[in-house]
């Protein structure tokens, strides 16, 4: 008892001494860890399949990014046991590690100390400490609400109209379908993804609203279910304030949902959607906006897509979903604070004003540099498997920006990248779930601070 206690307490020293940042991202690369451990054990594979260390580890990284790229196919690798645990996986990847740890405290009774409070704050981002306890309980018993419920529609749907589902398949795939849609995991356990089921609009329609929800971003989703109970507590009466982020993060989704579908329907209109009906080209184009923005769920083979469209899903998987969701990128308040700004810039404006209120310029500085450093490590990628992989460019930039905005769409060169290639990809899927802001803030020292004094200002020559 007496060494456990003093290595306890020699750890709680150390654990003292780095940022909560620095524990979070520890803490994601230790789920990766215990992930890779696990995935390596023969139980949850079929007989005599054997994988590589670095493969099993590239599908260690992508379980709990939620990326949902793989090296292996995995209805020939993974039996059922291991599916579920791939299901179990997607659940702490996507809610994130301290969601499910203060879910567990709170089932135990245990209490909720300060230092836990403040890396559910940084895993939540959320910009103050007070509350965020209440938004973690209430998250997660959405979600999970969400996905039951989702769980047994596709279920019921699969068995009542499908006689390839007996019961057990039907309840086996439709949560599996639920979960990686709510998720944004878009891992393939069939081999044909949602290819089955591409006729299916009401399906496609539920698919795609689950994709959404699950990328809003939590907070989002918080407060528009207390605006709901709100609403029908006062028969419509009362009045509820949302936060600017909310009123943000939601524009910029719809925005890149709805501009996204156009621009995909135009590029392939003459194209690959030349001999589908109106309707199919609609929820095809929907589908495709919301699946590139992290689900990484498909309908086609994504090779007989033009390049402009290609281009175009690689540039909405870089954006992403939304921050505090379950998905990656570089996010869409991102660009969307830095779209606000481009437009206050250019029509002379000092400030950046939405809905009432102005943006603080240190938010406008974080998303500049998140941009363009992100822009920077996507193009350092491109090069390297240039150098590395046989495979044409497009094929590459699609790769590293499906890898970095956890969508695990791919057009078929995952399984034969070299061993620099896949090391490229896990680096691009750990940055893209944890955040570029913070893989930068990783590196900054508890004791580092900033001194409030100012050099003299002097102009410099732009453009």
């Amino acid at each position: 008892m007496f060494g456990i206690a003093t290595l306890w307490t020699r750890i709680s020293k150390i654990r003292e001494r780095f940022t909560p940042i620095q524990l979070l991202v520890s803490t994601y690369f230790g789920l990766i860890v215990i992930t890779f451990v696990l995935l390596c054990l023969p139980f949850f594979r079929y007989p005599g399949v054997k994988v590589s260390f670095l493969d099993t580890f590239f599908m260690a990284v992508s379980t709990i990014s939620v990326t949902g790229l793989s090296t292996v196919s995995l209805h020939e690798v993974y039996n059922n046991y291991g599916i579920f645990l791939l299901e179990f996986l997607f659940q702490i990847g996507g809610f994130g590690v301290t969601m499910i740890a203060t879910v567990g405290m709170i089932i135990t009774g245990q209490r909720i100390s300060l230092h836990h409070r403040q890396l559910i704050q940084v895993d939540m981002n959320q910009p103050r400490l007070s509350g965020t306890v209440r938004l973690v309980y209430s998250v997660f018993g959405l979600m999970m609400v969400l996905q039951f419920v989702s769980g047994i529609i596709f279920s019921a749907y699969l068995y009542l109209t499908d006689s390839l589902y007996d019961l057990k398949s039907a309840l086996f795939e439709g949560f599996y379908i639920a979960i990686s849609a709510v998720t944004n995991a878009g891992f393939d356990v069939t081999g044909k993804s949602l290819m089955p089921f591409r006729h299916d609009y009401i399906f496609l329609l539920l698919v795609i609203l689950l994709i959404l929800i699950g990328g809003i971003g939590f907070p989002v989703l918080i407060e528009f279910r207390e605006w709901l109970f709100l609403k029908i507590k006062t028969h419509g009466k009362g009045k509820y304030r949302f936060s600017l982020f909310s009123k943000i993060a939601f524009l910029f989704a719809v925005i890149f949902f709805v501009v996204g579908a156009i621009l995909i329907f135009l590029s392939e209109a003459g194209h690959s959607f030349v001999n589908m009906p109106w309707g199919e080209k609609i929820i095809t184009s929907l589908f495709y906006s919301a699946t590139t923005r992290n689900a990484g769920l498909q309908l086609d083979s994504l090779t007989g897509f033009r390049t402009t469209t290609l281009l175009l899903f690689s540039i909405l998987m870089f954006i992403g979903a939304s921050p505090s969701s379950v998905g990656g990128g570089i996010r869409t308040t991102t660009i969307g604070i830095l779209m606000l700004y481009m437009m206050a810039f250019i029509r002379g404006r000092k400030n950046v004003n939405i809905f009432g209120r102005r943006i603080g310029q240190d938010d406008i500085q974080k998303a500049v540099v998140v941009v363009n450093l992100s822009l920077m490590l996507c193009t350092a990628a491109i090069l390297i498997l240039s150098f590395t992989e046989k495979a044409s460019l497009i094929s590459l930039v699609f790769e590293v920006a499906s890898a970095f905005g956890t969508t695990g769409l791919s057009l078929g060169i995952t399984s034969s990248l070299s061993l620099v290639g896949k090391c490229v990809i896990i680096i691009l899927m750990f940055v893209g779930r944890v955040g570029m802001l913070y893989m930068l803030m990783l590196f900054v020292s508890k004791r580092e601070q900033d001194f409030n004094y100012k050099y003299p200002t002097e102009k410099v020559i732009i453009g």
